[in-house]
C-alpha cells in the first residue's frame, strides 16, 4: 500500500469511523509485524465492527475503481 493511499485511508478511518489516533497507531503496527491488512487488524481487535469492516472494503473498492478509471 502506497504511503499517500494509507494517508487517505487512515484519514477514511478517522473522519467517517471515528477511530482514535491510539486505535490507529496499534493497528499500525501490528500490521507491519504481522503483513496483515490494516482492516482486518482492527476488526480482528473488536476496534470495527463488521458493517465498518464492509464501509472499509466499500470504501477501498471505490477507490480501485477510481484509480484505474483516472489512468
Amino acid at each position: 500500500m502506497t504511503n499517500h493511499y494509507q494517508s487517505q485511508l487512515i484519514d477514511f478511518l478517522r473522519t467517517k469511523l471515528a477511530i482514535s489516533s491510539d486505535s490507529l497507531k496499534m493497528a499500525i503496527r501490528f500490521t507491519e509485524s504481522s503483513l496483515g491488512s490494516l482492516p482486518m487488524v482492527l476488526w480482528q481487535y473488536g476496534l470495527i465492527d463488521l458493517n465498518e469492516l464492509d464501509q472499509v472494503f466499500d470504501w477501498i473498492d471505490n477507490k480501485e475503481n477510481y484509480e484505474i478509471s483516472s489512468i
